[in-house]
């Protein structure tokens, strides 16, 4: 007979881990299987860093799920013993009507969230790294940071194990199937059965749920981290913040504070849609030349030599908004992660979204934003 659960979560990136320590920790018989060995490279959980931001252009809805995300990372770290947050404060940087500044005031005047409008002389004089055309402004808050994501899976990981969870790495999914009171399935490894089913699988989802493949498009990002150009680095952990820029409507560029590692800065969509078996993972020498001609112009001090660069995934709705809804034939299926690359912050409260759907039916968070469509 095949070895039994109440959960079976498939993918143990972001979402997954964090999901299966929460339902763990309601005392759940919890399997989760990866096909690698998380936190791995292969998805789009790594790169050393990832920014949480509260005031959140992209939909005022997002604010009180980002509020109970710094709860639960500042729970983790105690649990872990790890450090797994730094504060550093955010800039977000655009011209007075584009989407980003617009949007994140928005989302911090409805909230009541801490911050300031900086206009371009201002956010020069306070952050002399930064050189944002004069027309442009900045919203900064205080409360945005940087977050350590292999050390924050590897920390849902270990919580998950310790609270009783069974995790399986390098265990590709071969099939699934779901009666409606119960779902089989099977990996080249074992066979395996659960009341629910949970899929957390990021770019792998269309073809897991092929069903659901038109509603999802995946992304190549690809990420840069640089060394400064002089003996001065501005951009050292304790002098600079996140920040995000739109230089153009809907062109965005975004960089982190040198933790060690080189100075880190990315083009924030606008990748080849590819697949996890097409995805290229070496960066060519024309999408270096295209990052640096936007550090020529906005980050100059970030622009010496190429240290490092990486591929990751984005998974893409149309909207580009979360995808948490149960599949359309099977209730006791349920598919959430497609976060379309802004959702890595958000993982340690959607895990305990997700187990409280899975357990009682219903979470306290508002996840109406996030259900199918199209």
């Amino acid at each position: 007979m095949p070895d039994s659960y109440d959960v079976i979560v498939v993918g143990l990136g972001a979402m997954g881990s964090a999901s299966a320590y929460h339902l763990a920790r309601q005392g759940k018989r919890v399997l989760g299987l990866d096909q690698f060995a998380p936190p791995h490279t292969m998805g789009s959980s790594h790169g050393k860093s990832r920014i949480i931001r509260e005031a959140y252009f992209e939909h005022p809805a997002y604010v009180p799920l980002v509020k109970r995300a710094y709860e639960l990372w500042a729970d983790l770290e105690r649990v872990s013993g790890q450090p797994l947050l730094r504060i550093t404060g955010g800039v977000m940087i655009g011209r007075p009507d584009s989407t980003l500044v617009r949007g994140a005031l928005a989302s911090a005047e409805q909230h009541q969230l801490a911050h300031e409008v900086l206009d371009a002389q201002t956010l020069r004089t306070r952050f002399p790294m930064f050189h944002p055309a004069p027309d442009m402004v900045g919203v900064w808050e205080p409360r945005a940071g940087v977050l350590q994501p292999e050390a924050c899976v590897a920390a849902h990981l270990n919580a998950a194990r310790l609270h009783g969870a069974t995790l399986l790495e390098s265990q590709p999914l071969v099939r699934w199937t779901s009666d409606g009171n119960s779902v089989s399935v099977h990996t080249a490894q074992g066979h395996y059965r659960a009341d629910q089913l949970l899929f957390t699988a990021g770019a792998w989802i269309g073809s897991l749920v092929p069903e659901l493949a038109h509603a999802f498009k995946v992304e190549r990002q690809a990420v840069y981290w640089f060394s400064p150009p002089g003996a001065h680095n501005p951009f050292a952990q304790s002098d600079c913040p996140i920040h995000l820029w739109e230089w153009a409507k809907g062109q965005f560029i975004y960089g982190f504070p040198d933790t060690g590692d080189g100075i880190k800065v990315a083009v924030h969509h606008g990748g080849e849609i590819t697949s996890p078996a097409q995805l290229q993972r070496t960066v060519s020498n024309e999408e270096v030349q295209h990052v640096r001609s936007l550090m020529a112009q906005f980050l100059p001090e970030a622009n010496g030599s190429l240290r490092a660069s990486e591929v990751c995934m984005y998974t893409n709705t149309a909207d580009e908004h979360f995808w948490i809804d149960h599949h359309p034939q099977h209730t006791n299926v349920l598919i959430a992660s497609p976060c379309s690359g802004h959702g890595f912050k958000f993982s340690c409260v959607i895990g305990e979204a997700l187990a409280e759907l899975l357990g009682h039916g219903k979470s306290r968070h508002d996840l109406s934003l996030f259900r199918a469509r199209g």
